[in-house]
């Protein structure tokens, strides 16, 4: 990655400092290169259910979750998990980290992390603690993916105070200040306006220092994304789907608001002097994929419609792909809508993955 980085940096140099009449053939070059460069390192992660579904045992949701596993497990990079406490509708929902913990132990060759984590449910350090102690048991398969939290009524419900969106960027970024120092440092002692620690350590370091996924897209996340993360998260949950330009190849894929947002990101990252090119993107959401559409249309995708994201045959969730791909993301984790049915996860791993590294 970091040879591809270095080439991409040259060739952003190249397009600035080209006479006029070469820079179309340089800027071509750039956006030519950027899409190569996602899909030489293209890496899939399925984001798995957060708890069974109505009505469903135990051990049936156990088994189902198992027979996921099984195929992506020598495909996929990463298997990632939501961070919530319950739903109004009652729907059961596991903890957050409990969870991923748990099956990192039962598959040691895929990678764990959350889309997103929380930052209040959780001390900055005692989180920091939790982030060491699982990159050291798993030999270094964690990555730490991390958000200001949104979802008011679960803060109510469970006790916590949901403050300004401004406050929990705060917040956020007090966070991470804690815990990067706790990762790096012998010591600690940090007294900010939220959070604070006093002569602190955090031993055994997580080597190596995990990975920190952000997600956000607003201006003040994005500023802070370009300060502190490796790489940069965006949810195709609410996305707007009344803007026609979010619809592609027949689903709602968001890639309209992701174009914006793009270009908010690479401005964030100039403003605090970072190459853009350095900050990995990726995409969560939902997919749903069949052999025909008339098979689609036989799939259960529970309360989502049957084009929310990346939706359709093999062929079509390519081609909706596509774009996000030309525009450097490289890592997709899916939420399969059909799941307990395995045919999207099948889909995804046979035909959807080997096509575009192929592309």
């Amino acid at each position: 990655m970091g040879v591809a980085v270095r080439f991409l940096h040259s060739a952003v140099l190249a397009c600035f400092h080209a006479p006029n009449n070469d820079i179309l053939v340089h800027t071509e070059f750039f956006v030519n290169f950027r899409r190569d460069a996602a899909i030489a390192m293209l890496q899939f992660g399925w984001t798995f259910p957060g708890g069974p579904g109505p009505n469903t045992e135990r051990d049936t949701f156990l088994s189902d979750l198992k027979a996921g596993f099984a195929i992506i497990e020598d495909h996929f990079d990463s298997a990632w998990f939501t961070d919530h406490l319950h739903y109004e509708d009652g729907k059961p929902q596991l903890e957050g980290w409990t969870t991923p913990t748990y099956f990192a132990g039962l598959y040691p060759r895929l990678k764990f992390g959350h889309t997103v984590l929380s930052q209040s449910f959780r001390n900055p350090a005692l989180l920091a603690k939790m982030g060491a102690t699982l990159q050291y048991l798993s030999q270094g398969r964690f990555i730490l993916g991390i958000g200001t939290g949104w979802k008011e009524s679960e803060y109510e419900a469970y006790g916590y105070d949901f403050p300004s969106p401004r406050a929990r960027v705060e917040q956020l970024e007090e966070t991470l200040q804690i815990i990067e120092a706790l990762w790096q440092q012998k010591r600690v002692t940090f007294r900010g306006k939220h959070y604070r620690v006093v002569n602190a350590f955090c031993d055994p370091k997580p080597d190596p220092r995990p990975i920190i996924m952000i997600g956000g897209h607003q201006p003040r996340m994005l500023r802070l994304v370009a300060r502190h993360a490796d790489w940069w998260n965006v949810s195709w949950f609410g996305m707007d789907l009344s803007r026609p330009d979010n619809r592609s190849h027949g689903a709602w894929t968001g890639i309209g608001e992701y174009r914006e947002q793009a270009q908010e990101c690479e401005r964030a990252c100039n403003e605090v002097g970072r190459d853009p090119a350095t900050l990995r993107r990726t995409w969560f959401g939902p997919c749903i994929c069949a052999p025909t559409e008339a098979d689609i249309q036989k799939l259960d995708a529970g309360p989502f419609p049957k084009d929310s994201g990346f939706a359709g045959t093999p062929g079509q969730v390519i081609e909706q792909m596509r774009p996000y791909i030309e525009l450097g993301v490289d890592y997709f984790k899916f939420n399969c809508l059909d799941f307990p049915n395995l045919t999207t996860l099948e889909l995804l791993v046979s035909e959807v993955l080997p096509a575009l590294q192929r592309f």
